[in-house]
């Protein structure tokens, strides 16, 4: 048979070529995949190479015509910069919310689509939503922050540097500085407290308003509690509450080129109301206290008379002679005294003696207090209107029960002032007194704090933080023009008159040294009507004995505007002082008085402080951000009193502006930008600069 022939001349086997393919697949399978770990591999090492290493330490976030916000990662700060970077506004510290120690790149904008706005969620703790708006026509761009906390009693908190920056604005404190940079305060809640009874707390005049050189303004919702710190020359920081309702921080950061533009679109974001004047006779009117420690409403008349025959004899002029609380609820029952007496037919004396009250220019004192111990609160619960006094329930559908507190050493209750029944019984108490007493100017105290939250209790919605204040103020204006506040925020276009913090009499920053830091702040934040501390001081109660205290005091106080006396200048005599007084009560009515009323119309305009920082006529010049003892009057007078005990000279800055300064005293003429070193001012004159084109 034959051999068939192999049709396969290949030496390897068919069998083995086919094992051979499959093993040289499987390897370079495996290389391949080998290959795509290490792909894969490198690739990983690089991105957290760009994300820790290798990434720029600054991302923009939102980019308007001149300024953009910047992500600071390393420092987990926003920064507002200009688009070239060669200036930043403000830095804002938001590190404090969830792990400071965890860097977060903080750049994927949930809110992509909108080139104005910017959301991410931080540390699953708070959602930040930030919105840019521009403003073309007064070339702002403002920035607005909301906060908001994804779990309960999340604590938010932002702190804005101080870091070659001052800042103006917020609240007063004792020992009032300009700028606020120097200082302290403890976090606590921002709202108005009496500074005598709180000395490291905040007083009035405050607003949710802060003021940056840089040219940035920061306004903080006005409708949220919040807490303030300040850390000298360091930071100031808002911070919320902390709260089952998770209640958001919310602020708006404006920039414009200059600071004097940042204000001026700050105070148009602020006016919600149109502007009023109060009472402007009172401008040409100085304020006399009355120092009575009587026990009487007859006694308190007999002293009334008896000062007003002093001022006519010592040829002090027409003025307003101020009484306390104590005084005016003297003279309250004096006249229930004298209404019952005329129904018995009783008591010539009084019938005769109290009309002679009414022939007195008279400011009365009155606060929303009344004893616990008085006829009128017993009659109160009564008749029923317990709800006339603030009060809790005892129970969640429990009777009302007025909260105690005390005021001038007494316990008492205080005013509903949400309850119109108890407002119509106050003003019904003003209107009885000021029928029989005839007085124009009544002063409103008391008004400071939070009754509820200085118990630790709950207050009602409506009495929350400082609305007590701000409602307090309404009703103030309802009494009249010519109504005296303690305290303000929230109430600077009323037409009311506000008293600055008493002040200790001496040559300190918590005296004399505080009268310019404290006019500065009191009429940046629009509060330009002051019934200034008295000259000399009064804190303490007692009369200044520090003559020259007292001169380089009137001095300044000529030029305020209203000037007040808690010390008698007669007391030092019937010469220098005396003769002081009478000329400086005459400088201030015919030259300051019509310049107040002059540049009160333009603030009932634009907004503009009737009393300006250095700053206000050349914004860009740093030398006059941190000028704490020269302010001007309008656009016009430069004032430079001298705050040092003992000298008769004191270095002065003349702020540039294309245009001169005229010595009022000696016609000489300097060019703006002139630094004047040790330049005279003896101890009756105050160096008075006027502006020359």
């Amino acid at each position: 048979m034959p051999h068939a022939r192999n049709r396969n001349p290949s030496p390897i086997p068919e069998v083995t070529w086919d094992t051979g393919l499959k093993e040289m697949n499987e390897t370079w399978k495996g290389a391949i995949a080998c290959l795509g770990v290490a792909v894969f591999f490198v690739m990983t090492i690089g991105i957290i190479y760009w994300q820790v290493v290798d990434q720029p330490n600054k991302n923009w976030i939102l980019r308007g015509t001149f300024s953009g916000l910047i992500w600071e990662r390393k420092t987990h700060s926003l920064l507002i910069q200009t688009l070239t970077e060669d200036k930043t506004y403000v830095e804002i510290d938001v590190g404090n919310v969830g792990n400071p120690d965890i860097e977060i790149p903080f750049v994927r904008n949930l809110c992509w689509l909108n080139k104005t706005e910017f959301c991410y969620t931080w540390d699953s703790v708070a959602e930040v939503k930030i919105s840019l708006e521009v403003n073309e026509d007064t070339e702002t761009e403002c920035y607005s922050m909301t906060w908001a906390p994804v779990h309960c009693h999340v604590e938010l908190k932002d702190c804005f540097s101080m870091a070659n920056i001052s800042w103006y604005g917020g609240a007063s404190v004792r020992g009032q500085t300009w700028p606020i940079n120097d200082q302290n305060a403890t976090m606590q809640p921002f709202i108005v407290s009496d500074l005598k009874d709180n000395p490291t707390g905040f007083g009035s005049a405050l607003e949710r308003y802060f003021l940056g050189s840089s040219g940035v303004a920061l306004l903080v919702s006005p409708d949220i509690p919040l807490q303030l710190g300040l850390d000298s020359r360091q930071q100031f920081c808002l911070q919320s509450l902390p709260s089952m309702e998770r209640l958001p921080l919310q602020y708006t950061v404006c920039v414009a080129h200059n600071v004097k533009a940042a204000h001026q679109e700050a105070v148009q974001q602020l006016s919600e109301h149109s502007r009023e004047l109060p009472n402007m006779k009172a401008l040409r009117l100085p304020f006399w206290k009355l120092l009575a420690n009587v026990d009487s409403g007859l006694k308190v008349e007999r002293e009334m008379r008896t000062f007003s025959n002093r001022l006519k004899r010592h040829q002090l002029g027409e003025g307003v002679i101020s009484l306390n609380e104590h005084s005016t609820t003297l003279l309250s029952d004096m006249d229930h005294d004298y209404l019952n007496s005329r129904k018995r037919g009783l008591s010539k004396r009084l019938t005769r003696d109290l009309p002679l009250v009414k022939l007195l220019n008279i400011s009365i004192t009155m606060s929303p207090f009344l004893g616990v111990d008085t006829t009128q609160f017993h009659t109160s619960l009564i008749d029923g209107t317990e709800a006339y006094w603030l009060s809790l329930p005892s129970a969640p559908q429990g009777q009302l029960i007025p909260v105690m507190s005390q005021w001038r050493g007494k316990f008492c209750v205080k005013l509903n002032i949400t309850n119109p029944g108890a407002v119509s019984w106050f003003l019904d108490r003003v209107g009885a007194l000021r029928a029989h007493l005839g007085m124009e100017y009544i002063m409103l105290e008391g008004g400071e704090g939070n009754l509820f939250e200085e118990q630790a209790l709950r207050p009602p919605q409506a009495l929350g933080g400082d609305k007590y204040i701000s409602l307090l103020a309404d009703l103030a204006t309802r009494i009249g023009d010519s109504t005296i506040m303690t305290a303000g925020t929230r109430s600077s276009y009323k037409p009311l008159f506000v008293r600055m913090t008493p002040l200790q009499s001496d040559w300190s920053a918590m005296g004399l040294k505080a009268i310019i830091p404290n006019l500065l702040h009191h009429t940046l934040l629009g509060y330009n009507f002051l019934i200034p501390d008295a000259v000399g001081g009064s804190l303490s109660g007692d009369l200044v004995t520090d003559e020259e205290l007292f001169i380089r005091w009137l001095e300044i106080a000529a030029f305020l505007p209203v000037m007040s006396f808690h010390t008698p200048p007669w007391i030092f005599g019937e010469g220098q002082v005396l003769n002081l007084t009478r000329n400086y009560l005459t400088r201030h009515q015919r030259d300051v008085a019509p310049l107040i009323e002059k540049y009160a119309e333009e603030w009932q305009v634009t907004g503009n402080p009737i009393y300006r920082p250095m700053w206000w006529l050349n914004p860009t010049d740093s030398m006059t951000f941190t000028i704490n003892d020269q302010f001007l009057i309008g656009d016009e007078v430069l004032v430079a009193p001298v705050v040092e005990k003992g000298a008769v000279q004191r270095d002065i800055y003349l702020p540039d502006g294309g245009f001169q300064w005229q010595d009022s005293q000696n016609a000489r003429v300097f060019d703006g930008g002139t630094f004047l070193h040790d330049y005279p001012v003896p101890l009756t004159e105050v160096a008075v600069f006027l502006r020359r084109s």
